[in-house]
């Protein structure tokens, strides 16, 4: 993945908020034909994270396919519009504005914050509602698009976890390391500040090129500083490599990753004798919420695979839509958001949602996770 500064990702923001203009006047009742009701999916096909997008699309056609095997909503058919963001502030932009200009009634998806960030933007310019189900920034909120919610826990609440948990197991000196992208430097801002507050020490504090393969270099120099805890709030591509070298050099303390790391991808690519031991902020996957069963079950026999870390989150952002279209009795746009915001205990797969006032929830749903015997195991 390439670096994308708070400065670059603003930019992107005022170009996304332009480009999308043109699309502003049209009627706010968005275009379908006769039988069908357009939704967007904003994911990862391709790149890096596509693994992690394509596991959430599979939970969202899941989703769709119950709607619609039980005679649809309002009497009519969802399609899905998949949009790929290749997890890229750019192509977001692009993908964003395609789905604009395809009549979607509301957007589900976001998976990285940076790319998720100014696709915003644009839906929120065309009034557009999206709910996100896996990107967690602090500054998605604080944009205050009243079309924007946000189903997973923010970025401060998974931070505080992470921290929590090395100070109870002892750790006071800890090292940050994250990749400039908007999430990584979001979560490692946060936890600095938690380590800070809880009395410990940053040892380190570094960014490195998500796009390296070598970080020898960063591991003599944390091997130096004897740190107790390595936090990185990256993703998995570079994670992976990172736990193998960190293992290799014989670093001391324990490796902790966020949940852009929460893939069995990063085992794979550190190896599973690396990977053992290793800790994850994440929410669970739903091999871990009690009442998911039916859900794992079915997904693994319809892919022939486990749910992914956002799989269920994105099932639940899907039903959530589908709920909020039943109780506006419409697909206009102002009556959507309204549902939306009105949403009260909504049931939903290890998760009760109902929204804040910036339009997130109330209660973290961020866990512990650790690698046991080449799988995840919930730790806290």
């Amino acid at each position: 993945m390439k670096k994308y500064s708070a400065f670059a990702i603003g930019l992107l923001l005022l170009f996304s908020i332009l480009l999308s203009a043109c699309s502003d006047g049209e009627s706010s009742e968005k275009k379908s034909n006769d039988d069908d009701i357009s939704v967007g999916v904003l994911l990862p096909v391709t790149g890096n994270n596509a693994t992690d997008g394509k596991d959430m699309l599979n939970a969202m056609n899941m989703a769709v396919e119950k709607v619609n095997d039980a005679g649809g909503v309002l009497g009519k058919k969802i399609k899905l519009e998949v949009a790929d963001d290749a997890c890229d502030p750019q192509t977001a932009t692009t993908a964003a504005n395609k789905l604009v200009s395809q009549g979607v009634i509301a957007v589900v998806g976001g998976y990285c914050s940076g790319a998720t960030l100014p696709a915003t933007g644009v839906f929120h310019n065309a009034n557009i509602p999206m709910i996100v189900a896996a990107a967690n920034s602090s500054e998605l909120p604080e944009q205050g698009y009243e079309s924007l919610f946000l189903i997973n826990g923010l970025v401060p609440d998974q931070a505080k976890t992470g921290t929590d948990y090395f100070e109870e197991q002892g750790g006071k000196n800890i090292a940050i390391i994250h990749d400039n992208s908007a999430y990584a430097k979001n979560l490692a801002d946060f936890a600095k500040g938690y380590v800070e507050e809880n009395g410990g020490k940053v040892v380190a504090f570094e960014a490195i090129n998500p796009e390296e393969k070598d970080f020898g270099s960063l591991m003599t120099k944390l091997k130096a500083l004897n740190p107790d805890g390595t936090y990185f709030t990256g993703y998995y591509a570079a994670g992976g490599l990172m736990v193998k070298q960190f293992k290799e050099k014989g670093v001391s303390g324990s490796f902790m990753v966020g949940d852009g790391s929460y893939s069995p991808d990063i085992i794979d690519i550190a190896g599973a004798e690396n990977a053992e031991g290793l800790l994850v902020t994440a929410t669970p996957t739903a091999n871990f919420i009690p009442g998911a069963e039916e859900f794992v079950e079915e997904y693994k026999g319809k892919y022939n695979l486990s749910p992914g870390p956002f799989s269920a989150l994105s099932f639940n952002g899907m039903n959530l839509l589908v709920d909020a279209l039943e109780r506006a009795d419409t697909t206009e746009a102002d009556a959507l958001i309204k549902a939306l915001k009105e949403t009260e205990n909504f049931e939903a797969i290890g998760q009760v949602i109902e929204f804040n006032d910036t339009n997130s929830l109330n209660q973290s749903n961020f866990h512990v996770m650790k690698v046991e015997n080449g799988d995840f195991v919930l730790e806290k």
